[in-house]
């Protein structure tokens, strides 16, 4: 028990960094980044997550049934079909929801279900459900932030007309240290959102 509260609130203080620099981005960025709700390009075709992303969504979860139970079953329900929808071709372990790791499996998954829209989206409001228990790929996708030496990417629904000098002026670097690879010591294997979700 103590291990997890321990791990929780380093997570938290993870979230804290990302978010703060997410937002100096966002701010730097101003009318460059068209992100709004509504917008869900981001939210089609699964991408890895990591297991301490895993444990943040379903915690979020688990906090949404007990503010909207029936909010939480479709968020749930969405997760079963897609995992039904995702099993026969999974490129990993369909029982555990585990991504494998060879060269060969990732190049499967680079083509993996594109078109599958995250368990996490309302596809009526167009808004995510966890949105505040969402994985740090969602927190960083849109502005121009960058992890140490990673390479910087943005949606390319922002910065329209935007010159690299004009895009790399809003760049922002995340400064989290050792904190997460510390963590993820503990917590090992990538998953994905449905398979996160769907286990009771």
């Amino acid at each position: 028990m103590q291990n997890e509260q321990r791990i929780d609130a380093q997570d938290n203080e993870l979230i804290q960094i990302v978010d703060a620099a997410v937002a100096e981005a966002a701010r730097l960025s101003g009318a460059w980044l068209v992100c709004r709700l509504g917008c869900t390009q981001c939210c089609i075709g699964p991408f890895p997550i990591n297991q301490l992303d895993a444990r943040r969504l379903r915690r979020g979860l688990a906090e949404l049934a007990v503010r909207d139970a029936e909010r939480a079953q479709r968020v749930k329900e969405r997760a079963r079909q897609s995992v039904a929808r995702l099993r026969p071709d999974f490129p990993g372990d369909p029982a555990t929801g585990l991504l494998a790791e060879t060269e060969k499996d990732e190049e499967r998954f680079s083509n993996f279900a594109n078109d599958e829209p995250c368990p996490a989206l309302d596809p009526e409001t167009g808004a995510c459900d966890l949105y505040a228990s969402r994985p740090i790929t969602c927190r960083t996708f849109g502005p121009p932030v960058r992890f140490g030496s990673d390479s910087v990417g943005v949606c390319e629904l922002c910065y329209d007309g935007a010159s690299d000098a004009e895009i790399a002026a809003c760049e922002v670097e995340i400064e989290r240290g050792d904190l997460e690879p510390k963590l993820l010591e503990e917590l090992h294997g990538d998953t994905i959102v449905a398979f996160c979700l769907a286990v009771e």
